[in-house]
């Protein structure tokens, strides 16, 4: 209990937020939070400003379940992640399982298997989520140790689980966790949606609003076997074609979990593997070589960059610290570190194509079937893949619980590197099983005397050459981001820097068939694009600018498609600023 008696002033709005917090404080099971939030407390108590601001900043709110799950600062509080907020999640997930059993699986039990990686308190999380489900009635599997989230997602389906929690934050900054979830049965192993999202955040609250969590039920759970992995490596595995010549790469975790799974399926798969960036392979909740454990973010691939010059590297592989994510990157002598990123577009693109050419390839004499998606803010360069092959496109919202319910689905991807390769064990976005793709592609080539520069070179030959661009906008104010979405609604540009706008689609009501959502889309006479929307994670307003070109030599191609892209930036920052 807390030292100082607090005044039983109800018109005294610090005494309130006390109150609130002294309650929270006493389900808390987590050592470290709970002597975090009693320090706290004292000095709110005592006034101190910088205390009194902190718990609001805690208590004012409750982290937010919706469709991307949970994720936040880990601490103590109702607006962070810690072990009472991750109990409550538990609890209403399990609810909600037990409420849709009868519909979906009459007379039986639901189940969820749960994953986790080396983030700070991921396994602590994730045991507090196996022993409260277990509690509640739901059948808990828990895998047998931290791994990558595509396994997790394959599990869902390999188990036959009625949902899968993968207790990740992904990229974000060390001190971050968060709470991915997943749906079997219909949705077959896809993140959630709505409505699920919305049906599940009222189970939590009401878990919230009514049980403490020190009374919540917990029971024994079960540990999934090593052949769930095994089966996962050997799925993954099963993608490549048999190398027809070794590549020389090079690989890093970035500090994340990704090595172990991707050194096995790599070497099922036939490949040599490739050399480490040891400072970054073993997992390391404190990321201490990166600013930000993010491959797009700049300097997160400077030790990479540094052994490929050591070795002579062909290629660069980097997953992300969950390796949901894959970024590669190829010698290129203009740039300075002697090698270039590939955008994810890029990387999209050639994979997508690659994709076409199998189904092209496949057995049976009714032609290519199947269905390229990417979220609308990637590259139409995908749709003229799959309008050259014959095969259906379609753009989805952004994020991957989109992208992975496609029907059809050959090869989905979005910009921001995620690729979706083998939508028939994964329907997620999956950064080893793109690597291997990716690999399988680079030997082939490489088989055939010609690299992956050149195979891009090819595909802007083929199917024309296709320029993007992003600006992102930081604020403090969230309503400035709001005033520019209503200002470009209500005075609609007619001009893009010297581009004519053809029309303007507005997503906010719903459009050909895509759910309501706060983006633009300016198409310009020209055929170039521009995506606006508001950022879903952070404070930011992010748009998006596609060019292309089809018309001349290759060094024309991409002279216009690259002229045109920077007249389009320098009109948007116009607009937007």
């Amino acid at each position: 209990m807390l030292d100082t008696v607090v005044e039983d002033d109800p018109r005294d709005p610090v005494n309130a937020l006390i109150v609130t917090a002294t309650a929270w404080l006493a389900q808390d099971p987590d050592p470290e939070t709970r002597a975090e939030l009693r320090l706290l407390l004292q000095q709110a108590q005592d006034r101190e400003p910088a205390a009194v601001a902190d718990l609001h900043s805690r208590f004012d709110e409750r982290l937010a379940f919706g469709t991307a799950g949970l994720r936040g600062e880990i601490a103590a509080g109702s607006n962070r992640m810690n072990r009472v907020l991750v109990s409550q999640a538990a609890a209403g997930l399990a609810a909600y399982l037990l409420t849709q059993v009868e519909t979906v699986r009459p007379g039986g039990i639901p189940s969820v298997v749960i994953g986790f990686d080396g983030r700070r308190n991921s396994h602590v999380f994730a045991t507090d989520t196996a022993s409260v489900m277990a509690g509640a009635g739901v059948r808990a599997i828990l895998l047998p140790r931290l791994l990558p989230t595509p396994v997790l997602a394959f599990a869902v389906r390999h188990l036959g689980a009625s949902a899968g929690v993968m207790v990740t934050a992904s990229h974000n900054p060390p001190n971050d966790n968060g709470y991915k979830v997943y749906l079997g049965d219909a949705n077959d192993g896809s993140q959630i949606v709505s409505p699920d999202d919305v049906a599940i955040a009222t189970e939590i609250q009401r878990v919230a609003d009514t049980l403490l969590v020190s009374d919540l039920p917990r029971a024994a759970y079960e540990t999934a076997p090593e052949s769930v992995v095994q089966a996962y490596v050997d799925a993954t595995a099963g993608i490549a074609t048999p190398p027809r010549a070794q590549v020389n790469a090079v690989y890093t975790a970035l500090h994340g979990v990704g090595w172990d799974t991707t050194r096995r399926v790599l070497d099922a798969a036939g490949f040599a593997l490739p050399t480490l960036v040891d400072a970054q392979i073993a997992p390391d909740s404190a990321f201490p070589t990166v600013a930000f454990p993010n491959p797009e973010e700049p300097g997160a691939m400077d030790l990479a960059f540094e052994t490929a010059r050591e070795v002579g590297a062909e290629l660069i592989i980097a997953n992300d610290p969950d390796a949901d994510r894959l970024a590669i990157a190829i010698p290129d002598a203009d740039a300075p570190e002697g090698y270039r990123r590939l955008s994810g577009n890029e990387v999209g693109a050639i994979l997508g194509w690659r994709a076409a050419e199998l189904a092209a390839n496949a057995p049976g004499d009714g032609g290519p079937d199947g269905t390229l998606a990417c979220s609308i803010v990637s590259t139409p360069a995908l749709k003229a893949v799959a309008d050259a092959y014959g095969l259906n496109f379609a753009d989805t919202l952004t994020g991957f619980k989109w992208v992975s319910r496609a029907p059809g689905l050959l090869f989905g991807f979005e910009e921001a590197l995620g690729y979706l390769v083998n939508p028939g064990t994964v329907r997620d976005k999956d950064g080893i099983s793109a690597a291997v793709a990716l690999l399988s592609l680079v030997s082939d080539l490489k088989a055939d005397g010609s690299t992956l520069a050149q195979h891009l070179d090819a595909f802007a030959e083929k199917f024309g050459y296709f320029a993007s661009g992003q600006i992102s906008v930081r604020v403090t104010d969230l309503s400035v981001i709001d005033r520019v979405m209503a200002r470009l609604r209500q005075s609609p540009p007619a001009m893009v820097g010297s581009s004519t706008v053809d029309h303007i689609d507005d997503l906010s009501g719903g459009f050909n068939g895509l759910p309501a959502s706060d983006v633009l889309r300016i198409v310009l006479a020209d055929g170039s694009r521009v995506m606006v929307r508001p950022s879903g994670t952070e404070p930011k307003l992010k748009v998006y600018l596609d060019t292309s070109c089809a018309v001349g030599t290759l060094a024309e191609r991409t002279e216009t498609a690259r002229t045109a892209l920077a007249d389009l930036e320098r009109g948007m920052r116009a607009l937007i600023v």
